[in-house]
């Protein structure tokens, strides 16, 4: 009796125990298991987002009747963070206030709560949903009542009972040692729960898709189940055998037979992959030896190489979007398909386009092509090199290619009789050299092909297949059309460049009152409108012009020419510098505003300019600018200053008028005019520009124009960003030798007087044989200015590489140029002076004119 209250009291605690055990892991299960829910329902992809739209219950009533069904609670509710329901099990409930605590579900934490629901006593989970910013946009509740949690205590209570009935058999029978030991043989199992343990550990063991070995602490097989057989290969007796003698590879038998831990170590067994796991059973209390896992990676090691091909050929795709056609290059553009391709694609990439294509103009189909771009993993390929031009022979794969448009794929090569008719000698020595396969792609870009692109395998011993022949297809399809923009790029730069170069001057004119030199750097990028001149004028003088039309393009550089052109004819007026400007700005303005920009072309938006007058006898220049950089005056000290030069408005703009500052310039200085290319770009301003020039001409200083012209562009890049236009001028003067002047009284008489000063005079230089033109025509001009003009009147020779007759008077009365009829008495004077002289005309001055004449020195 003592034994069975023993017993009894040891049963009934144990039960006891066991109830409140389960009542209470029942309830931390369900915890668990709502709150689980709850916060995987409230994260889940689409959840914050259904919570935006205006009718969340169409979205997630059914994905939470899903989860409810799937995860076994007893409801699933979304709300909103006011309670209102958007989900429930029972629909006449959704749009309901939820029963229970959110308030800390709203500020951000997490609810969970035993509490008496509309489906009764249960527990419940309620989280937030949060956006993308951390916002709790709305709530998620999970519950499950305890009733469907309890259910274990129902299946552990026979175990425990079974257990209570043997216990007092044993205390009544005295059994206790056979009990003992029968529960120590068979884990306190009933025969038929063994039996039917063995059937279903059996049944599992070998029907799961792993192989499962135990080998035994002597290194014998315990058990094999179907798939380790199948896997390895074992023979039908190879159980109670050792590991060495069932014929595995050296690798896998000496890992199965050491024993020791493995985590999904591969090894090559036949033809298979195998992923091994192994794991000693002795420290689990078991008998010695270890139990290994067998996994077939065969199949899954294959799919990922695939998918990491793909990934690779993605990631050339995009590099090929981005890398390929950054400049509108044609040589570079296909240098940089050569380099994508080359290690990741192929061993060596070559481009092949025509010579039209890279001068910018159409292809010519039977003409040869030029190699543009290689690369490759050995330079020394006996490949064409790049350069070389070539004529492809319709047999070989870039023939075929260049005749039908079509991509030819030649996975090997010595088998290639049409390609290695191309160059026997060359081919053989390819094919000496490892190079055994070939695709060819034509670079076509709408109907026209460019060229061919050549991708070579050498060291990947694999040849190209069809996957990788639309790869390339691909990739040169993406390079053709940058190749074509380059091409259409370089025709549309050659037309503007040769348009600009054929207005700009392309020798400068005879002049003895300026040393000059000059240069042109066109822009990096398109063809603007800088430009310069240099203008003689009368009475010894030289003009020089320097300006720059905003924008680039065809447009600019047609602008340019007609500005220039307009100086031409502006200055043969002999303006002044503000005058000039004035007119040009009159002519910009019109420009802007009459005519409408082509499509794809930039209107003119105005113009600056700086003209510059030089007169060699009295060493003034006269100089006005229009929005354009200050001059720059190296003196004959070496001292480089910029003089201040009222700055006008840029062209086009109107409203202002234009200033002329008046500069004397010591014989042997250096006036230096530029554009804003020159001291302006994106590194650096203008002051600091400004800074540079003048040390590039203090560094040059006694040097000629031509090397001014060398030290100060030696400070610029290779290619400007803008255009670059820089005039070089040192200053000539005519000495008191070669000038001669008389004031004339307002008497005709006075004109004999002045026939013998000239005649004297013409003696002295040594120019007798002028003595006779220049008399008839100072005769003429002198008594026209008695006659028509008003006093005082003045004469004045120059000696310089013509002779120069100037006859001043201050009437603005300009004469014209007839014929006399044959009845007239007069008017044949000025005839005469046109036909004695090489050129003639008139020049306006403050005070009056001044008739003047050239004749050219013998």
């Amino acid at each position: 009796m003592l034994q069975v209250v023993i017993v009894l009291l040891l049963v009934v605690t144990a039960v006891v125990e066991q109830v409140l055990q389960v009542r209470h892991d029942s309830t931390m299960e369900a915890r668990n298991r709502s709150l689980a829910v709850a916060q995987s329902f409230a994260n889940a992809p689409g959840t914050a987002a259904a919570l935006r739209l205006p009718d969340p219950t169409a979205v997630l009533q059914p994905r939470a009747e899903a989860a409810r069904k799937a995860t076994g609670v007893d409801f699933i509710v979304v709300m909103n963070t006011e309670g209102i329901r958007y989900t429930h099990p029972k629909p006449d409930r959704i749009g309901k206030k939820f029963v229970g605590n959110i308030g800390p579900a709203v500020a951000g934490g997490t609810v969970t709560e035993e509490v008496q629901g509309t489906i009764g006593e249960l527990v419940q989970a309620v989280v937030p949903v949060e956006d993308t910013d951390g916002k709790v946009v709305g709530l998620v509740s999970a519950g499950i009542t305890t009733a469907h949690v309890g259910g274990a205590a129902d299946q552990q209570l026979p175990l425990l009972l079974a257990s209570a009935a043997a216990a007092l058999a044993l205390a009544t029978a005295g059994t206790a040692l056979v009990s003992r030991r029968l529960r120590r043989q068979t884990h306190g199992l009933e025969p038929h729960e063994m039996t039917r343990m063995y059937e279903h550990h059996d049944a599992v063991l070998h029907s799961v898709r792993e192989g499962v070995l135990i080998v035994g602490g002597d290194g014998r097989l315990m058990l094999a189940n179907d798939e380790a057989q199948r896997l390895l290969d074992l023979p039908p007796d190879a159980e109670r055998r050792r590991v060495g003698d069932l014929g595995l590879d050296s690798d896998t038998a000496e890992l199965i037979a050491s024993g020791r831990m493995a985590t999904d170590e591969v090894h090559l067994v036949k033809d298979r992959l195998l992923a091994v796991n192994q794991r000693p059973i002795e420290v689990r209390g078991g008998p010695p030896g270890s139990v290994i896992t067998l996994r077939d990676s065969t199949e899954l090691r294959a799919l990922s190489g695939r998918a990491e091909v793909a990934r690779e050929r993605l990631n050339m795709l995009y590099d090929a979007g981005v890398g390929i056609g950054t400049s509108l290059d044609v040589t570079r553009t296909a240098e940089e398909l050569t380099e994508l391709a080359v290690p990741r694609f192929a061993d060596y990439a070559a481009i092949d386009l025509y010579d039209a294509v890279v001068k910018g103009e159409e292809p010519k189909p039977g003409d040869a092509l030029r190699r543009v771009a290689f690369s490759g993993v050995d330079k020394g390929a006996p490949l064409y090199r790049v350069g070389e031009r070539i004529r492809f022979v319709p047999s070989s794969p870039q023939g075929r290619c260049l005749v039908t448009g079509e991509s030819v794929v030649e996975p090997r090569l010595r088998e290639s009789a049409g390609w290695r008719a191309q160059d026997v000698e060359r081919t053989g020595r390819i094919l000496e050299f490892g190079i055994h396969s070939l695709i060819t792609v034509p670079l076509r870009a709408g109907n026209l092909v460019l060229g061919v692109a050549n991708f070579c395998r050498s060291e990947k011993l694999a040849p190209f297949d069809t996957e990788e022949l639309a790869l390339a297809e691909e990739l040169v399809a993406r390079a053709a059309v940058s190749i074509d923009n380059a091409r259409r790029y370089t025709r549309e730069h050659s037309m503007a460049v040769a348009l600009q170069r054929s207005l700009l001057p392309r020798s400068l004119p005879e002049q003895g009152a300026l040393e000059i030199a000059y240069r042109y750097l066109p822009a990096q990028s398109g063809v603007g409108g800088d430009w310069f001149d240099v203008v003689p004028l009368s009475g010894a003088r030289v003009a020089l012009v320097v300006g720059d039309v905003v924008g680039h393009g065809l447009h600019a550089a047609a602008t340019m020419g007609r500005l220039r052109t307009a100086v031409h004819n502006f200055a043969a007026l002999d303006l002044t510098p503000d005058e000039l400007l004035s007119l040009l700005d009159e002519l910009v303005g019109r420009i802007d505003q009459d005519e409408t920009p082509a499509e794809n072309t930039a209107p003119v938006t105005g113009a600056t300019c700086i003209y510059a007058i030089y007169d060699p006898v009295s060493r003034r220049c006269a100089v006005a600018r229009a929005g354009h950089p200050p001059p720059a005056l190296l003196g004959p000290d070496g001292a480089v200053h910029f003089p201040d030069v009222p700055a006008g408005p840029p062209l086009g703009v109107g409203g202002l008028p234009f200033e002329t500052a008046d500069l004397e310039l010591p014989e042997g200085s250096s006036l230096v005019l530029y554009t804003d290319g020159l001291v302006e770009d994106r590194q650096r301003d203008i002051d600091e520009g400004l800074d540079l020039l003048a040390g590039a001409l203090e560094s040059a200083a006694g040097g000629t124009p031509e090397q001014m012209c060398a030290a100060v562009l030696e400070r610029l890049p290779a290619r400007p960003s803008d255009d670059v236009a820089l005039i070089v001028a040192r200053t000539r003067a005519l000495g008191a030798d070669q000038v001669a002047e008389w004031q004339v009284p307002d008497d005709p008489a006075a004109v004999s007087d002045v026939r013998a000063k000239v005649t004297r005079q013409l003696a002295e230089w040594g120019l007798d044989e002028l003595s006779f033109t220049t008399e008839l025509i100072l005769s003429e001009l002198v008594t026209n200015a008695i006659r028509h003009g008003r006093a005082p009147i003045g004469v004045r020779l120059l000696r310089d590489r013509s002779l120069i007759c100037e006859v001043s008077d201050a009437s603005t009365t300009s004469p014209h140029l007839r014929y006399a009829a044959s009845t007239d008495e007069g008017g044949r004077g000025l005839f005469l002076v046109a036909q004695m002289s090489e050129r003639w005309g008139t020049r306006y001055t403050p005070a009056g004119k001044v008739i003047w004449a050239e004749q050219p020195v013998p």
